[in-house]
């Protein structure tokens, strides 16, 4: 019994499924894939709505090396880590300087992102966007990180149309020192980006990225886009110039989007690597379907992935913004932390309901290589909710 929890339709039994995917392996070579990491809160700090983000530096810091020894890249400091939602740039800051050289003392790949966050919150000059853009983008060089240009809220509230985007974003990238990407989020994932790239319709919006891109293709390392819209995505990454990467960061399709059309005619890679959020609750099973891709296996890739997905959908659920409280979740009853508090308190961002059937979907996939650690945490979690054990 020690390994199972009583809920309110019967008892649930963790497996411990995933213990072949505890030790890290090679590291994969077919795609290029950055998992975006989350923040461990401290959980002794106020870390209450609006107070300043404190973070448990060391929790944090490690689970960036468990990222690194599956073989991922790290995202740091990107949407995942609450970027908008209790991650306040002073924090931001620390966090990139402190990942940066970690990942230089093993080797480990990093990206992080650049925005403007700094600034308040609506409407402002569009001179003080270009301005705090620029001040993120020194620090992220200067940490020896390449930078993701970040969809900015306050372009979003300050721009008139499309040309804004442009004469901004063009600056910009005349002052990176190397190959950046770019970022697309949608509104699911943060409602104050619609309209981003100056239009609603996705099509048009297309066009003012295109344009950007050609104009700047050897400043672009890739995009990351995160519309949850799979034909959109490959409709966009069969236009971008040979060279420019689509880093997918569709949580709901990605083995599809990360094997690509091997028969497809269209010149150079028809396929996404990746930038998700989902890789790093997920990173022990996905980098065995990578490592399987990489062997031509794609019996054995679709079957490690094909658990994930479900699991991934849930988390990533409506309302898509507050993915990270299941992140955490995971992350606690997988071992990486020992605690289930955020920053900003959004540990209360999803309801017990919804927490209870992650647990089963993360058991299914794998995740959760200790049952008697998952089922220990959930017990205790669980009584906090009103379902007694």
């Amino acid at each position: 019994m020690s390994d199972s929890v009583l809920l309110p339709g019967g008892r649930f039994t963790f497996t411990g499924a995933g213990r072949e995917f505890v030790a890290p392996g090679p590291r994969f070579t077919a795609r290029v894939a950055y998992a975006a990491a989350h923040v461990v809160a401290d959980p002794t700090a106020e870390n209450g709505p609006g107070a300043p983000a404190e973070l448990d530096w060391s929790a944090t810091l490690a689970f960036r090396h468990h990222l690194w020894s599956h073989g991922f890249g790290v995202a740091e400091a990107m949407d995942t880590a609450q970027r908008g939602m209790g991650l306040d740039y002073q924090t931001t800051r620390e966090l990139i300087r402190r990942s940066a050289a970690e990942a230089r003392a093993v080797g480990g790949r990093i990206v992080a992102g650049v925005a403007t966050d700094q600034l308040p919150d609506g409407p402002v000059h569009l001179d003080d966007v270009r301005k705090a853009y620029a001040e993120q983008l020194d620090h992220v060089q200067a940490a020896g990180a390449r930078p993701v240009l970040m969809c900015s809220r306050q372009l979003a509230a300050t721009a008139q149309g499309p040309d804004d985007y442009l004469s901004v974003y063009d600056e910009l990238l005349r002052q990176a020192d190397a190959p950046v990407v770019l970022h697309w989020l949608g509104a699911m994932f943060d409602p104050a980006l619609t309209g981003y790239w100056g239009s609603s319709d996705p099509a048009a919006a297309t066009e003012t990225v295109l344009e950007l891109i050609a104009a700047h293709a050897d400043r672009i390392d890739g995009i990351k886009v995160s519309l949850l819209d799979a034909d959109f995505e490959v409709a966009l990454r069969r236009r971008l110039p040979a060279g420019v990467r689509l880093y997918t960061g569709d949580d709901f399709n990605y083995p599809s989007l990360i094997q690509g059309d091997t028969s497809a005619t269209s010149p150079g890679a028809d396929y996404s690597d990746a930038l998700l959020g989902v890789f790093a609750a997920i990173a022990p099973v996905a980098a065995a379907a990578l490592r399987a891709l990489d062997q031509g296996d794609l019996d054995g890739y679709h079957r490690l992935f094909a658990p994930t997905v479900p699991l991934a959908r849930h988390i990533f659920g409506t309302p898509t913004y507050y993915y990270k409280t299941g992140i955490v979740f995971l992350a606690w009853l997988a071992g990486h932390q020992e605690h289930f508090t955020m920053v900003g308190g959004l540990h209360s961002g999803r309801s017990p309901r919804h927490l209870i059937e992650l647990f089963r979907l993360a058991d299914a996939a794998g995740l959760l290589p200790d049952a008697g650690l998952a089922a220990h945490r959930a017990r205790a979690w669980l009584t906090t909710v009103g379902v007694p054990q």
